[in-house]
C-alpha cells in the first residue's frame, strides 16, 4: 500500500514538473515573437497632425491609436521605384507664308495625326477676308513632343523654333506621397471622431478634420495639374502672312535716230511753248492793269503837256 502512494506522488510530481515547463516555453516564445514583430509606427513618416484632443477624463486622444499609421513608408518606397520621369514640355514655333489659311491646314493635319487638339486659337484677317495672321497653342501628348517640333516647323516657312523641358518627377513623388498621408490622416480622424464622447472633443476633431479635408483638395488640385502639364505638351504655332515687296523696274534703253531726235525735239518745243504760255499767263493780268491806268492818266497827262507848252514863250 505504501509503494503504491509513493508512486502516485512521484507521477503527480512529474506531470506538476512537465506542464509547468510547457507553460514556461510558451510564454518564451509569445515574448520572443512579440519582440521580433515590427513596430508599425517605427519608420513611418511624420505625419502633419497636431497635438491630439482631450477625453472626457483628462487624457489624451492620440491620433496613433488607431489603424491606419503603418505602412506610409512602404507607399513612400513604392512609388518612388515606380514613377518614371516625369516632363513637362513646351514649345513655340513662328511660321511664314503667302497663303495663312493653307498653312493653318497642314498645322490642323499635323495635330489631327499625333492626336492632339488645339485648345486656344487668335485669327485676323484682312479687309478682304483673307487671314492675314493666327496664333494657334496645341496640345501634344508628351511622348510625341518631338515629333510634332519636327513637323510643324515643315508646314510653312520656318522663322523661329524654340522648346523647353522641365524635369519635375521629384514634384509629383511628393504630392502622391503628402497625398496619401493626408488621406491616411484623414481616416483617423473620422475613428477619432467616431470615438469621442463629449462635446468638446467632437468639436476640436471636426476642427482638424476640416483643416486636413482643406489641404487634401489643395494636394488633389496640385496633382491634377501636374498631371495635365506632363501627359500633354504645350506648343504655340503663331503663322503670318508674307508681305510681297514691288519689283524693281528695269530702266529702258534709250531710243536713238532721227525719229527719236525729232520726238525729243518736238517735247522741247512743246515744253518751250507751254512754258512763254504759262509766263504770258502770269504777265497778262498786270499788263491789263497797267492798260487801264494807262486809259484814265492819259486826257491828264495831255492836259499837263498842252498848259505847259502855253506858259511857254515862243522864240522870236
Amino acid at each position: 500500500m505504501t509503494r503504491r502512494l509513493l508512486a502516485s506522488a512521484a507521477a503527480l510530481a512529474v506531470l506538476t514538473v512537465g506542464v509547468a515547463a510547457c507553460s514556461a516555453g510558451s510564454d518564451s516564445t509569445s515574448s520572443d515573437t512579440a519582440a521580433s514583430a515590427p513596430d508599425p509606427a517605427i519608420g513611418a513618416p511624420e505625419m502633419p497632425v497636431e497635438d491630439g484632443p482631450l477625453r472626457s477624463d483628462g487624457s489624451s486622444l492620440s491620433l496613433t491609436d488607431t489603424a491606419g499609421g503603418a505602412g506610409a513608408s512602404a507607399d513612400t518606397v513604392a512609388v518612388a521605384s515606380a514613377a518614371a520621369r516625369s516632363l513637362i514640355s513646351t514649345g513655340n514655333v513662328q511660321l511664314r507664308s503667302k497663303d495663312v489659311g493653307e498653312a493653318r491646314f497642314e498645322v490642323q493635319k499635323v495635330v489631327d495625326e499625333l492626336r492632339g487638339e488645339i485648345s486656344q486659337e487668335e485669327t485676323a484677317t484682312d479687309d478682304a477676308g483673307e487671314v492675314k495672321r493666327s496664333r494657334l497653342v496645341l496640345r501634344i501628348p508628351s511622348t510625341r513632343f518631338a515629333d510634332a517640333m519636327t513637323a510643324l516647323e515643315k508646314t510653312a516657312t520656318l522663322i523661329t523654333s524654340s522648346s523647353a523641358v522641365d524635369d519635375v518627377t521629384t514634384k509629383v513623388i511628393d504630392t502622391q506621397v503628402r497625398l496619401r498621408v493626408q488621406r491616411a490622416s484623414i481616416r483617423r480622424i473620422e475613428l477619432l471622431l467616431d470615438r469621442a464622447q463629449s462635446i468638446r472633443d467632437i468639436v476640436d476633431i471636426e476642427g482638424q478634420l476640416s483643416r486636413r479635408q482643406a489641404a487634401l483638395g489643395s494636394l488633389q488640385r496640385t496633382a491634377a495639374y501636374l498631371a495635365d502639364q506632363t501627359s500633354m505638351a504645350t506648343i504655340t504655332v503663331s503663322l503670318e502672312r508674307t508681305v510681297d515687296t514691288p519689283a524693281k523696274k528695269k530702266p529702258e534703253p534709250e531710243e536713238t535716230g532721227f525719229l527719236a531726235g525729232l520726238d525729243a525735239g518736238w517735247s522741247a518745243f512743246t515744253g518751250a511753248a507751254v512754258g512763254l504760255a504759262t509766263a504770258a499767263g502770269a504777265v497778262l493780268p498786270f499788263a491789263v492793269v497797267l492798260a487801264l491806268l494807262g486809259a484814265v492818266t492819259w486826257p491828264l497827262r495831255r492836259r499837263i503837256r498842252a498848259g505847259r507848252t502855253a506858259r511857254t514863250p515862243s522864240a522870236a
